[in-house]
């Protein structure tokens, strides 16, 4: 299997799943025997990778479907089925007030929708654990509000059903950004897999430190108090998503006509948004790409470009310039401990 296949053994907890405000897919309440997470390492676990690389630019999807979107845990086939009926999430800690909720009281909370990239830490460049969705539920803020947050508090250390554990700067979730504790996906209830009945989704911050699945549990406290799962094994602390770009089309090693051809792919920028997006040939001078779908800083772009390709073997790079104009970094760097860094480049040959 490739890397992306088969990193280790059991899956990494960076991504967390789906919520849902509505009955339907929720399952048997989770019990005591829910698994564990068993992985020690986020780099030495299996991914769940589905989704066909496109063969045009027309076939990229802008919204990411639910079997397609990446999926990353701790406990795979193993997650927690969850019913929303007994589900209750509890916040306390650095509160002026402890709140438990259920979903009838979220039912009751203006419901908001956002279009959000999601993230993996491990993705390398170029990688497919990214993906982008359409996220509906409540604002994290207005949650924490009805709370009463400590000034000094610095993290909500979430956990979910299965014990897993995430630390999320509360500063990203107070600061205006649609923050959410989300309950569905691309207008639908979220699976049990993508974290059923609510999850957390946080834009701008990498999965594993801001997309709790299955979330029951969020406690307001300073980051010296609680060590999260995946801090405690050596990765960063906020972790903010970067900026980066894909060429999807034509594949890594295709052969192409002499002339002419079509480069697409996605770009995104988190928090900043995307600028625009710059193709180049052989080291050469960066030219401009057609921006052919967006919606918003946290969400990704499609874009497309239009490259001469002479006969021969040839290399085309892609990169992604906010819309402060702060370029994607070039500089190699691997995916620990806070995310990878350097640009999609990909070989054709002329014929």
């Amino acid at each position: 299997m490739s890397r992306r296949a088969l990193i280790g053994s059991g899956l990494t907890a960076a991504v967390a799943g789906g919520l849902l405000l509505s009955r339907g897919r929720g399952g048997s309440s989770v019990s005591s025997t829910s698994v564990s997470p068993v992985t020690t390492n986020l780099a030495d676990a299996v991914i769940d990778l589905r989704g066909p690389v496109a063969g045009s630019v027309d076939e990229i999807k802008f919204l990411t479907p639910a079997d397609d979107f990446f999926l990353i845990d701790t406990v795979g086939k193993a997650y927690p089925r969850v019913d929303a009926a007994q589900w209750s999430l509890r916040i306390h800690g650095m509160v002026d007030r402890e709140v438990t909720l259920t979903m009838n009281d979220l039912a009751k909370m203006p419901f908001v929708e956002n279009v959000v990239t999601l993230g993996c830490v491990s993705n390398e460049v170029g990688g497919d654990l990214v993906g982008n969705a359409k996220w509906g539920g409540v604002l994290l803020a207005d949650v924490l509000k009805m709370a009463g947050v400590s000034p000094a508090a610095e993290q909500l250390a979430s956990t979910s059903a299965d014990g897993w554990t995430c630390g999320t700067p509360v500063s990203a979730v107070l600061d205006g950004r649609p923050a959410m504790l989300a309950t569905h996906m691309n207008g639908e209830p979220l699976t049990g897999e993508h974290g059923y009945p609510v999850r957390m989704i946080v834009p701008g911050l990498f999965g594993f430190v801001s997309a709790t699945k299955w979330v029951t549990d969020i406690e307001l406290t300073t980051w010296d108090a609680f060590t999260p799962f995946w801090l405690a094994r050596g990765w960063a602390r906020e972790s903010p998503m970067l900026a980066s770009s894909r060429i999807d089309v034509p594949r890594d090693l295709a052969r192409v006509p002499v002339g002419p051809t079509i480069f697409g792919g996605v770009a995104w920028a988190p928090r900043a948004g995307v600028g625009s997006v710059e193709v180049r040939i052989d080291g050469g001078e960066w030219s401009a790409a057609e921006i052919v779908e967006s919606a918003g800083g946290d969400a990704w772009v499609i874009w497309r470009a239009e490259v001469r390709v002479e006969e021969g073997n040839h290399s085309v790079a892609v990169r992604v310039i906010d819309a402060a104009g702060v370029a994607q970094v070039e500089e190699v760097r691997d995916v620990l401990t806070a995310g990878a860094t350097g640009l999609h480049e990909i070989s054709v040959s002329g014929v």
